[in-house]
């Protein structure tokens, strides 16, 4: 009796364990299954996160994060699957060869797309592994000719040309200022010197002359030798091809040698970093963007508020067009209802679409058409625009 009464409560003991384990099973099943309906898109972020260029990395990163966020929030589904779209955020450290290493790191995480490189000696390298392994590529901030140069038809920007900046910048030089002596600077990379040899070409084609050519690098700090050889030629404008890490600096040692000469740069120096290593030596200084000045973006106040709200941060530069080249891509899945770049890669070519850059569409080269190019001078520490920006020279021609 006694034995039939254990056994009996041991076989009941086993049914409710039993019972129980097959109730957790089911409950754990039922999100596994859900997550298992959502589509997981990978969307490459390459950028230098750290080193000197680390500020303009990071707010081109947080472009990117925002539309993805922003695309999520939109539910959006793809052949019948819920998507959820993941960034896949890379350090390039702005080098060519960490670049075509975070390429291949992409290829075989299986990315569906990627935005970037931030700089054109990082993205060209890199372009080539893209377009072998079929992924799209739409940079919101390489500005070098040769990137759409190529003969790819994977790859787009959303930002005028350095060509153009450089004829813009020229121009302004011989014909607005009236300056007929220049120097030039350039920092050897594919971005400066690319940008310096087109404004040096501008520059004599307007009837001015370069008096003057000297290198560096995109590591230095001290230019007084390569400024003291400058000064002798008597420059009225000294061009620098190259960012805000070496600009600052040569503006301020421009000042401490005594020289009067104007400082001129592109979009690597249009930033608040240049103004904060310059100090008051930079006042006076002109740079250009490749790209409508933030006043006459359609969208940037709105997006101004969401990004501060966001990242706790200033927009730094590049941001607002990383934001849109996301959307690009994101747009043209769903009109080709597929996240798969062989499917969806046709959808990004016919793009017409209103950013918070402006109208986006692009040549058959994959540059954006109908680019601007805006002048800027700084005064007390602050860029404003000196010209409203005009429609810049067709990059396929």
């Amino acid at each position: 009796m006694n034995s039939y009464k254990i056994t009996a409560i041991a076989a009941a003991a086993l049914l409710l364990a039993a019972c129980n384990n097959q109730d957790k099973h089911s409950d754990a099943s039922a999100p596994a299954a859900a997550a298992a309906d959502v589509q997981v898109v990978k969307i490459g972020s390459a950028n230098p996160l750290t080193g000197p260029f680390a500020h303009w990395g990071r707010d081109a990163d947080n472009g990117v994060q925002l539309a993805v966020e922003e695309a999520n929030a939109e539910k959006i589904t793809l052949a019948g699957h819920k998507v959820r779209f993941e960034v896949v955020s890379e350090d390039d450290q702005a080098d060519p060869k960490v670049a075509t290493q975070v390429a291949q790191r992409f290829v075989d995480a299986g990315v569906a797309a990627v935005i970037g490189h931030l700089t054109s000696g990082a993205a060209i390298p890199a372009s080539r592994i893209y377009h072998d392994a079929g992924i799209t590529m739409v940079a919101g901030s390489v500005t070098s000719p040769k990137f759409t140069q190529q003969g790819y038809d994977n790859t787009f920007r959303i930002i005028a040309n350095d060509l153009q900046q450089g004829q813009a910048l020229a121009k302004f030089t011989v014909g607005e200022l009236k300056f007929k002596r220049v120097a030039v600077i350039d920092d050897r990379t594919t971005y400066g010197q690319g940008l310096a040899d087109d404004f040096a070409k501008s520059v004599e084609a307007a009837g001015g002359k370069v008096v003057k050519r000297e290198y560096t690098t995109n590591s230095a700090s001290d230019f007084m030798s390569i400024l003291t050889s400058i000064k002798a030629e008597k420059p009225e404008l000294i061009f620098y091809g190259g960012m805000d890490a070496q600009g600052g600096p040569i503006a301020k040692q421009m000042r401490k040698l005594g020289m009067s000469a104007v400082f001129m740069g592109a979009d690597g120096v249009n930033t608040a970093e240049f103004a904060k290593l310059a100090g008051k030596d930079g006042d006076g200084a002109y740079a250009s963007s490749a790209g409508a000045s933030k006043e006459l973006m359609p969208g940037y106040a709105a997006f101004n508020t969401k990004f501060k709200a966001r990242f706790k941060a200033e927009i730094q530069a590049y941001a607002p067009y990383t934001y849109d080249a996301t959307r690009v891509v994101i747009d043209a899945m769903k009109r080709a209802d597929s996240a798969e770049p062989k499917k969806y890669l046709a959808q990004v070519g016919k793009t017409v679409l209103t950013g918070v850059t402006g109208p986006i569409a692009f040549e058959s080269n994959g540059d954006v058409k109908n680019g601007t190019v805006t002048l800027y001078r700084l005064e007390n520490g602050q860029w404003k625009g000196v010209a409203k920006p005009a429609a810049a020279a067709s990059a396929a021609q």
